[in-house]
Formats: structure tokens, sequence, C-alpha cells
């Protein structure tokens, strides 16, 4: 039995990706770094500061933000936890988010992030269970939830319940980067050959507020301008996973089409293929 696993594009067995919230005006410093390095990030924008332009101006997300191809996500109009609130007061939260977001940069938004109580892991399965329903019929993709921080660098399980990997403030988080840098996927027993991904989530103004830029700038430093990493946005990352989901196998396995708009590389058993948009190949099994 033959073990097929996505690899992302270029053939890389591994991703970073970056999650920082609310959309502050600190975010105008985090952006000088992370761009330095060519980092990408997804922005999880409150709306109500958006509109007010309390954090971030509407002209610096366009021209600093999107146009870096950093990507922008739901964070609540209002910063409500959906935890703690009725059903038709988290509907009415996110969707006011999403419309205003996309209403005024012309954009589709389909990511999110937990904001307030719910941005720790939902430790509650029926309330869990009740935001999932609302959040799907929203037609929100992902939501990126938060704690539990870990060294396993799987994808997401749950794509509403994203975990990320650590947050930039966990003493322990040189220790997990140099695990997953070190990390050569070839090499682990074939069976557990998946892709690896370091999601690093938090907020800019906790570098000001702690007054410590530089480990953002160490951060960035350590994990940036590896060959065998993709560096990526959320819904990047999240819109890979799904086409290569979406390939179509003959019954045997040998025939692979490819039905999606991406290009899209998988392994099997160390053999790497490659398979374009539109394309239909042939396996050599």
């Amino acid at each position: 039995m033959k073990y097929n696993f996505l690899r992302f594009p270029g053939g890389k067995a591994k991703a970073v990706t970056f999650s920082y919230d609310d959309g502050s005006k600190d975010d105008v410093r985090f952006l000088d770094v992370i761009n330095k390095y060519n980092l990408k990030c997804t922005f999880n924008l409150v709306g109500e500061l958006v509109e007010n332009e309390a954090g971030l101006s509407k002209d610096f997300i366009k021209e600093n933000i999107l146009s870096k191809g950093h990507e922008i996500a739901v964070h609540g109009y209002c910063h409500r936890g959906q935890n703690k609130i009725r059903s038709i007061e988290g509907i009415r939260d996110i969707l006011d988010c999403r419309i205003l977001l996309e209403r005024e940069f012309g954009i589709i938004v389909r990511g999110m992030a937990f904001p307030d109580t719910a941005v720790n892991r939902f430790q509650e399965p029926e309330a869990y269970k009740r935001v999932k329903k609302y959040i799907e019929d929203l037609d929100i993709a992902y939501v990126r939830s938060a704690g539990g921080d870990n060294d396993n660098f799987k994808l997401p399980e749950e794509w509403h319940n994203w975990m990320p990997t650590v947050h930039h403030d966990n003493p322990r988080i040189f220790e997990y980067m140099e695990k997953f840098i070190n990390l050569d996927v070839s090499k682990l027993y074939i069976s557990m050959r998946t892709p690896k991904l370091f999601y690093v989530w938090g907020h800019s103004f906790e570098f000001e507020r702690n007054q410590n830029w530089e480990h953002l700038d160490e951060i960035c430093q350590k994990i940036s301008g590896k060959d065998d990493i993709w560096y990526a946005t959320n819904m990047e990352i999240y819109e890979y996973v799904q086409a290569y989901n979406s390939l179509v196998y003959s019954a045997d396995g040998t025939i692979v089409y490819n039905p999606t708009l991406f290009d899209i590389w998988f392994d099997i058993d160390g053999t790497m293929y490659f398979i374009k948009s539109g394309e239909r190949i042939t396996l050599s099994l």
C-alpha cells in the first residue's frame, strides 16, 4: 500500500504562516519587520476599528497589507466572544465584519480568527458545535483558535478550530522552531511523511507593551529564507489543501485528474509528482 501525501508549491514538505489580531497601529512596525524577511501574515481585523480608522487607516490596509500579498480576515465587528453570546448576536458580529471588509476593500473575505474569550481553544463542546454551525452557514472557510501550543506541526484536522503552533511569547518558541527547521520529512518513517506547518500567532501591540521588538526580529530572522519552506497566508494554505483534496483518481489509483485552478505537488512513497490545473496524468505505481 503506497502513501500519497500533499506537498506544498515547489514540492516543499513544510510551510510557515503568521496570524495577528485586531489591526492596531503597532501593525505598522510589525509589517516593517515581516516584510524585511519576506514572510506572509493574515491580519484579523475588528470591523468597527476599520470603519472608524481607530487602528489602521483603510488606505494603509490597501497599500501595505493587501498589495504586499498579506491577507485580511474577520475578527468580529465588535470583537465579541461567540461562546459567550446568543447565536443571533454572534452571527451579526461575524457577518457585519465580513460585509464591511468586503465592501471597503473589494475582495472576498472567508477567513477568521476567534475574538476575545473564544480565541482560546473551545473547551465547551456544545458551545463550539453551536458556533461552528452558524460559522459554516456564513461561508467562513476557516477559523483560527489558539492555546495548546505544541510541536506536532500538523495541518488542521478541524478547519473551524485551527490550532496554531505557538504564540510568539511562548518560552519554547525557539525550541519548536529549531525542531521544525531541522526536520527532514523525507527521513521520517514512510507513513509519517505528512506535510508540516509552523504557525505563529499573537498581537503586534504585545511587542510594544513588552518593549521587545527585537524578539520579533529574532523570530523572523530564524524562520525565514529557507529553501524547503513555503511562506504563505492562512487562506493560501487552506485553498491549496482543498485543491489537493479535490484531485480525482481512477479506481486503481493510476490516473489523476486535477479539476482545480491550482498546480499541485504530491509525494507517493518518495516519488514526487506535479499536476497542472486541468491536467490528467498517469502515475508510475
